[in-house]
């Protein structure tokens, strides 16, 4: 899987930025990870007692939804951060650059997560 060229913009972008779009949510995202982890961790455990598959399935989708919600919201705190970051970079040149990277940045996880 190819991963998009980094301009040294978006390099010098992290370096000045460090915070990231979800940091202000981390606790919650954490939270809601670490359930997501029990819940998988239950998964293993019904498989291992030999459970009715339908059950572990309803279990899977479960999990399925919960990792989605949390993609689509650090989707949207990346749109929200990153992209709107990149818009008020004052150098013109620079900020069609930004703009572009953190759209196509956007855009391929998005991809991703339809697979």
């Amino acid at each position: 899987m190819n991963e998009p060229e980094v301009p040294a913009m978006a390099s010098a972008d992290a370096e000045l930025h460090p915070e990231h779009g979800y940091s202000s949510n981390k606790e919650a995202y954490l939270r809601r990870l670490k359930r997501i982890e029990g819940q998988v961790r239950g998964i293993a455990r019904m498989v291992d007692e030999d459970k009715y598959c339908i059950d572990i399935l309803t279990q899977v989708a479960a999990v399925t939804k919960a990792l989605h919600a949390v993609s689509l919201g650090l989707v949207e705190e990346h749109i929200g951060h990153c992209v709107v970051g990149a818009a008020s970079e004052p150098d013109a040149e620079l900020r069609a650059e930004a703009i572009d990277f953190k759209v196509k940045e956007a855009t391929d996880a998005i991809g991703r997560l339809l697979r």
